[in-house]
């Protein structure tokens, strides 16, 4: 009995001791945890408020008069006007084709093409130049099947009307689409009088390839010719002779080439007509 009661004292005294042992432990371990707990929860919010103050400093508020701003996509001195050409002379003859002196543009398109050659055509500056060249042929009786009076230069209105929207659609998109010439008249602006007119008068046989080379005008040339061939549709039968047809294909030439002579000089005049004062139109 001795010995089982010593036994159960030894193991009651051995329970109690594993007890307070465990109690001993659990404290520190349960301050260490939620001691780490503040630590970390610490040591986050100052690693947070550190980042925060970083990016801020990384991405400048663009409330700050010093703030760094956007460069301007244009530049801040107007350019001049010398050289600059516009949409139309003097608001009344088009000028879609004309670029202004030193400007590279990309290879036309076929589009553009097209565009061009519309706007020469039906644009209401279009109307002019065929109405001098009717009151010139009808003075000159060029046509005599027309006759004279208002009816007679209506009849040489719309038949030099159509000569031209004809002959502005095979030099200007049929041809040069075929050929892969560009049909804009790309402007000097620098040099002598003779130098100028010399270049823009060559423009009739010269001009520039889609590549940016020069090459012989052939949609001027063969252009002016095919349209002239067209005319013989609605021309009077007396008038379809080759002389004439070889007539109307010069002259349709010498129009182009005299333009091309006043595309070169416009901005000069331009300039001293309107003291620098660029126009819209």
């Amino acid at each position: 009995m001795l010995s089982l009661r010593s036994i159960n004292m030894f193991l009651s005294l051995c329970f109690f001791c594993r007890i307070t042992q465990a109690q001993s432990v659990s404290a520190p371990i349960q301050t260490d945890a939620y001691g780490a707990v503040r630590t970390i929860s610490l040591n986050t919010s100052v690693f947070t408020s550190h980042w925060s103050s970083s990016n801020s400093d990384a991405t400048p508020s663009t409330e700050f008069p010093d703030a760094p701003q956007t460069a301007p996509t244009s530049a801040s001195v107007p350019p001049s006007d010398e050289g600059q050409q516009t949409k139309r002379i003097l608001g009344i003859f088009p000028n879609f084709r004309a670029v202004s002196a030193n400007v590279h543009l990309p290879p036309q398109t076929v589009k553009e093409k097209f565009i061009t050659a519309t706007h020469d055509s039906f644009d209401y500056s279009s109307i002019f130049l065929p109405a001098v060249v009717a009151g010139y042929s009808q003075a000159t009786n060029a046509t005599p099947e027309f006759h004279q009076g208002a009816a007679g230069y209506g009849r040489y209105f719309w038949h030099t009307y159509l000569d031209q929207t004809s002959e502005n659609y095979f030099v200007e998109f049929i041809v040069p689409v075929i050929t892969h010439e560009d049909t804009r008249y790309y402007t000097l602006g620098n040099g002598g009088f003779w130098k100028r007119t010399g270049y823009s008068l060559s423009r009739a046989v010269v001009t520039r390839s889609d590549a940016g080379h020069n090459t012989f005008n052939i949609s001027e040339v063969v252009g002016a010719g095919a349209a002239a061939g067209v005319s013989n549709l609605y021309y009077p039968s007396g008038e379809r002779t080759f002389g004439n047809t070889a007539s109307r294909w010069g002259l349709n030439v010498g129009i182009d080439a005299a333009t091309f002579c006043v595309h070169e000089f416009w901005p000069d005049i331009n300039h001293a007509l309107f003291h620098g004062k660029k126009q819209t139109d």
